[in-house]
């Protein structure tokens, strides 16, 4: 099966898909020059696929194949997920319009002009990454998911490559303790991944349910579960659902951009940071994508968000 999408203004495929190797591995997510892969969970099948980018920035064409898949369902199902890890679903030309009035993100326009935030490919595997990045490092934190996906996901050769389906929650949910402390997971964090992982499994936190709600009662609804705080359900609104009006005031590297854009280097605090973002409207997501991704041209090992 072949599939081809347009993207509704301009994409740079590289930049956006950079967070997937920029901190290290993620098995479940390969990108290899410019071909991207990756395995779709669906009806109890493993569906592989790889992405091509092709054309230049403002005339881009996504080629998605599907080897040995057929129908509607399979199509629709690799479709959705491929329009999320790319972004397309954002609106970029608005955004750059929006971006004049602000002579900070007005002067990332052109540098990252095509870069679209990549949404985390299925809300689990989003929320166990947000888990695994709770206050370490972005390369630790990859190197421990990265561990987690090879020691509990499913290997899938797909050419000459090999990526791995991303753990079942039922799967994460019955390993024990130890089995995660050996991965280098700290005992608390081995214990929220188990209770998140139970959680979606019985059915008791319907991830897919929870999409369509009011971002008031997501953060309620995230907040009520063991390691799951404030600084998740934002990055959760932004990363998994693709909220425009998100700005995850908590993260450390927010904090940083904000100091370093409009703060003339002294930091904000968090409501402070709230105000000054809600000004920006439907583009605050974008607009802190932008900002996190400008501070990394000027010092790449700076961190940004969640894994």
């Amino acid at each position: 099966m072949n599939i081809t999408l347009a993207p509704d203004g301009p994409l740079d495929a590289a930049a956006t898909l950079a967070r997937y190797h920029l901190w290290g591995d993620d098995p479940a997510n390969r990108v290899a020059g410019d071909v991207f892969r990756r395995v779709l969970r669906l009806d109890g099948r493993l569906v592989p696929y790889e992405v091509r980018c092709h054309g230049a920035v403002d005339d881009a064409r996504l080629a998605v194949r599907v080897p040995g898949a057929r129908g509607a369902r399979v199509a629709d199902a690799v479709t959705a997920e491929v329009r999320r890890v790319f972004g397309l679903d954002f609106d970029l030309p608005g955004f750059y319009r929006f971006a004049k009035g602000d002579a900070a993100l007005a002067a990332l326009v052109e540098p990252l002009y095509g870069m679209r935030p990549t949404l985390a490919p299925t809300p689990f595997e989003m929320l166990v990454g947000s888990i695994t990045a709770q206050q370490v490092n972005l390369a630790f934190a990859f190197a421990c998911r990265a561990r987690l996906v090879h020691r509990w996901g499913e290997p899938v050769a797909l050419g000459r490559d090999t990526v791995w389906a991303f753990p079942e929650a039922a799967t994460l949910a019955r390993a024990p303790a130890r089995a995660y402390r050996a991965l280098k997971f700290s005992g608390r964090k081995a214990e929220y991944i188990r209770g998140l992982a139970a959680a979606v499994a019985s059915g008791a936190l319907d991830l897919d349910a929870l999409a369509p709600a009011p971002s008031a009662q997501v953060i309620e609804r995230l907040t009520a579960l063991r390691g799951l705080g404030r600084w998740t359900a934002d990055w959760f609104l932004a990363r998994g659902l693709g909220r425009g009006d998100v700005c995850p005031a908590g993260d450390l590297a927010v904090r940083k951009v904000f100091a370093h854009y409009y703060g003339r280097g002294r930091p904000a605090g968090e409501d402070a940071i709230r105000r000054r973002a809600r000004a920006w409207g439907e583009w605050q997501n974008l607009a802190i994508h932008y900002l996190l991704a400008g501070l990394r041209l000027r010092a790449p090992a700076a961190g940004g968000g969640t894994a």
